[in-house]
């Protein structure tokens, strides 16, 4: 058997103790694999022959180093793989049956998987194979729909998007949706745009799948908080300007019985400001900023429509941006930034 991807894609080693002889152009990407696995892995080479990624690794002690390793010393590994010559890949050259097949993904499970900000080509590797695999998708309107071409012909997928001031589905029906068909045996993923745990309610669908005694597992997802300003060429912080951003949610106004925000701290914490859901209340926000003492003519921006064809974004004061951001027509989805970085465009 060779080739070290054949050997991690079809075998287990969990708990096993391999050995990797010498280091090639793949020994990175095969330890990683490995330890993801479950793996004690001992690397035979000399220390000045470790590229940096691998010396990273035994020096944080999740990989042993042994230079002086002997040839008899091999039966007590599990598996050996020596790195190829010429740029070839890693093969085996001695396994034992402790190594056994992959066993079966569990069934009746739910995955959190974050889309990103809408652009396909922003999900994670794990997000594409978890929609690729899964029995059903429950997903928001603000993923990346083009991924949901690449489920599966007999997935079942349900849009159970919530359109501000519109169409909504509960969450309670969405957290009783997907602890239904987890219960049922299918593997479910929870499809949302952004990342689950960003004001995306994942908190929640995961407490209401542990109470069921669902399993779960969460996918992150490029949060738009970050992506948002960062596809308008907006830095959240910047060595000469700005050493932290905060990042609140205004899908209710300051003073609102239901806002837990201290406005006037987050005014005087010196960090870029950054306001998810704050479309319908940009005007309050800004007012309520200025009164608590940041300076009106601190720079803003509005980035509506983060990683699709229709993304647009306005700049102007903190003072005046929700009338600029209302006179070009931006509205959700949109991500406001209040700071000296929301007038730099490092993209132009």
């Amino acid at each position: 058997m060779s080739g070290s991807r054949l050997v991690l894609r079809d075998l287990s080693f969990r708990g096993e103790r391999v050995l990797l002889s010498g280091v090639d152009r793949h020994t990175a990407a095969t330890i990683d694999a490995l330890l993801r696995d479950g793996a004690q892995v001992t690397i035979r080479s000399d220390d000045a022959a470790l590229p940096t990624s691998v010396l990273d690794l035994v020096e944080r002690g999740l990989v042993s180093l042994d230079e002086n390793l002997a040839v008899e010393d091999e039966a007590g590994f599990t598996v050996v793989i020596r790195a190829g010559r010429g740029g070839h890949t890693t093969s085996i050259a001695a396994t034992t049956t402790s190594a056994t097949s992959t066993p079966a993904p569990v069934r009746g499970t739910v995955t959190l998987v974050g889309g990103g900000p809408g652009d396909p080509g922003l999900i994670t590797v794990a997000g594409l194979e978890a929609l690729r695999t899964a029995d059903v998708i429950v997903h928001d309107r603000l993923v990346p729909l083009a991924a949901l071409s690449q489920a599966r012909p007999d997935a079942i997928v349900v849009d159970v998007g919530k359109i501000p001031r519109g169409t909504f589905t509960p969450q309670e029906r969405i957290n009783t949706l997907i602890v239904e068909h987890a219960r049922a045996g299918r593997c479910v993923v929870r499809f949302k745009g952004g990342d689950n745990f960003v004001f995306g309610r994942g908190g929640e669908e995961a407490e209401a799948c542990g109470a069921a005694g669902i399993p779960v597992v969460v996918v992150p997802g490029v949060t738009s908080s970050v992506a948002g300003p960062a596809l308008a060429g907006i830095p959240l912080t910047h060595r000469t300007l700005v050493q932290g951003f905060t990042v609140v949610s205004a899908h209710v106004p300051p003073h609102d019985p239901r806002s837990t925000l201290d406005w006037s701290a987050i005014a005087r914490a010196n960090t870029t400001i950054v306001v998810l859901m704050g479309v319908a209340t940009l005007p309050a926000v800004t007012a309520e900023l200025v009164t608590q003492g940041l300076d009106p003519s601190t720079p803003a921006a509005v980035v509506a429509d983060a990683g699709l064809p229709s993304m647009r974004t306005v700049r102007a004061t903190v003072a005046d941006i929700a009338g600029v951001s209302a006179a070009a027509g931006l509205g959700a989805p949109a991500v406001v930034v209040i700071g000296a970085v929301a007038a730099l465009d490092v993209t132009s």
